[in-house]
């Protein structure tokens, strides 16, 4: 039942209503002590009543409170009024993923950007020990000017059904036996071991992302089904379809990155969700510097070709005749002297100066030629001398 307009949870007065979801209803309210809107999510009651779960997801929440990162939704206090109990986030003014995957086709930029994000507040997560559990696109949050906010860390064990060996077991056991119009979503974002049942770790959450970033890359699942069951088995024994097969464009790596993070075997995948996030970054700033690279060299395209025409052009000359290249030639003549007298009308008094400089050089080269001249048919005294002692 929801929450009237106008009513207070200690200093949190709700708003409106956010949403609705397997967790509880998030309402948008106001801080009236700190004067700021945030998210109010209110637990089921009969999730509250169960101390020890309820005392697990206090120490998971308390641990992912402590974590300060900008892609992980912060998490201001949990609390309790009368038999209610809330967890009080801050508010994101934007879109979940799954509505901005209806809204508008995104570009491989995009898909990686986004990815990148997830798996940076993933690797902050595991380095304190907190494994998400339900990546999934209702679980991240993409801000106006594109910051990307993982939600819900630690929510998902809460959500399992008590009473089975494991929580993972609960888990899988939840998601088959539950309305399948519900569960479908975190169906299809399942590891192999949440499937079978096995304890899960870091790798589950790489899974997942690799599940959404196939979905984002290309519009669809990787692992589809009819039903809840169905969906399970094709991850647990179908390969997914080459991303390239839904579209070309898709680069090489992309398709790559995609098969280590879904591989069957756990110990094939990525280790390290920051491992997973350098990789996107890296695809990201190839794929920019190739744009950046096109974008530098389309200037020089018209010289480009124009040297490509020319090169044709001389390699076919010789069928020409002697005519037409005659009238080349006097094309390139008449436009020298063009340029030049182009020049002279634009310089006067540096020509001028040219041609005093010339008079002067030639002047110099006359008297130069002279003296020269004079020098060689002048006897000298020293061949007279010479001459005088052979008569004798």
């Amino acid at each position: 039942m929801s929450t009237p307009a106008g009513k207070r949870l200690g200093r949190y007065e709700i708003q409106s209503l956010l949403g609705v979801g397997g967790m509880g209803e998030v309402y948008l309210a106001q801080d009236t002590q700190l004067r700021r809107q945030v998210a109010l999510k209110l637990l089921p009651p009969k999730l509250a009543l169960d101390e020890e779960r309820l005392r697990r997801f206090k120490q998971e929440a308390f641990a992912a409170s402590a974590l300060n990162h900008p892609n992980i939704l912060t998490i201001h206090e949990i609390g309790s009024e009368g038999d209610t109990d809330f967890i009080v986030t801050e508010f994101i003014a934007g879109l979940s993923l799954r509505e901005l995957m209806a809204k508008q086709p995104m570009s491989i930029g995009q898909v990686l950007d986004i990815c990148s994000q997830i798996a940076s507040a993933l690797a902050a997560a595991h380095a304190a020990g907190i494994v998400h559990r339900d990546i999934k696109p209702e679980n991240v949050m993409v801000r106006r000017d594109g910051y990307v906010k993982v939600l819900d860390f630690g929510l998902a064990k809460l959500a399992e059904v008590p009473g089975l060996p494991s929580d993972s077991g609960a888990a899988t056991v939840q998601v088959v036996k539950t309305d399948p119009g519900k569960v479908m979503g975190t169906a299809k974002y399942m590891s192999p071991e949440q499937a079978r049942g096995l304890e899960v770790n870091e790798q589950t959450d790489i899974w997942s992302l690799g599940v959404l970033l196939y979905e984002l890359a290309a519009g669809r699942v990787p692992f589809e089904g009819p039903s809840g069951s169905d969906v399970l088995a094709s991850i647990l024994t179908a390969e997914p379809v080459p991303l390239q097969r839904h579209s070309p464009e898709i680069p090489t790596e992309l398709q790559r990155i995609v098969r280590k993070a879904l591989r069957k075997d756990r110990e094939e995948r990525y280790q390290l969700a920051k491992e997973l996030a350098l990789d996107l970054k890296n695809l990201r700033r190839e794929l920019d510097l190739k744009v950046e690279l096109e974008i530098s060299q389309q200037p020089s395209a018209p010289a480009q070709q124009a040297s490509g025409i020319g090169a044709s052009q001389a390699g076919t000359a010789s069928s020409h005749s002697t005519t037409h290249t005659a009238e080349i030639n006097v094309r390139k003549s008449n436009s020298t002297a063009e340029y030049l007298a182009g020049e002279i009308k634009s310089h006067p008094k540096a020509l001028v100066l040219v041609l005093g400089v010339i008079a002067l050089a030639a002047l110099a080269m006359i008297l130069a030629l002279a003296m020269a001249y004079r020098w060689t048919t002048t006897p000298t005294p020293s061949s007279n001398v010479s001459g005088s002692s052979r008569t004798m």
